[in-house]
């Protein structure tokens, strides 16, 4: 995807290079070959230095959190359900004996009640990468 010059993103949705990087947990020299190839979208500020739009890097999460297609698959396979989606933690509420995650996928949010004191345990906070595991005995689709 083409590098472009404006952006109608806060300052608060683009990433410098090596905070797109530590969350995709890939090199800052990887970044930068993404970015001349085209692969990952950036928006270059008036010094010309480039910022990744947050989106960006949430497309990127699940294929890049581990080095190696096999790194990859062992982490999903640690536990045995396969309806995994990986984002972005966007807050973390947590009110008595409850908490409220909501995760940022793919520009769409999944919020999930869980217990505070596994929210707590897994010291779960904003900006994080996580998965929402998804188990149902149904899916519905909906046409849109």
């Amino acid at each position: 995807m083409p590098s472009t010059g404006k952006s109608r993103a806060s300052a608060g949705d683009l990433l410098q290079l090596r905070d797109a990087a530590l969350q995709l947990g890939v090199s800052f020299p990887t970044i930068k070959q993404w970015i001349y190839k085209k692969k990952l979208r950036s928006i270059q500020t008036a010094g010309g230095h480039h910022r990744i739009p947050q989106r960006e890097v949430d497309k990127l999460l699940f294929r890049t959190r581990g080095k190696t297609e096999k790194e990859r698959e062992q982490v999903i396979r640690r536990v045995s359900g396969r309806n995994q989606l990986v984002g972005r933690i966007e807050s973390v509420r947590i009110s008595g004996l409850m908490a409220e995650v909501k995760i940022s996928i793919g520009g769409q949010q999944i919020t999930s009640i869980i217990t505070a004191s596994s929210a707590r345990e897994m010291q779960l906070k904003k900006g994080q990468t996580a998965a929402a595991l998804i188990k149902a005995t149904e899916v519905m689709i909906i046409r849109v």
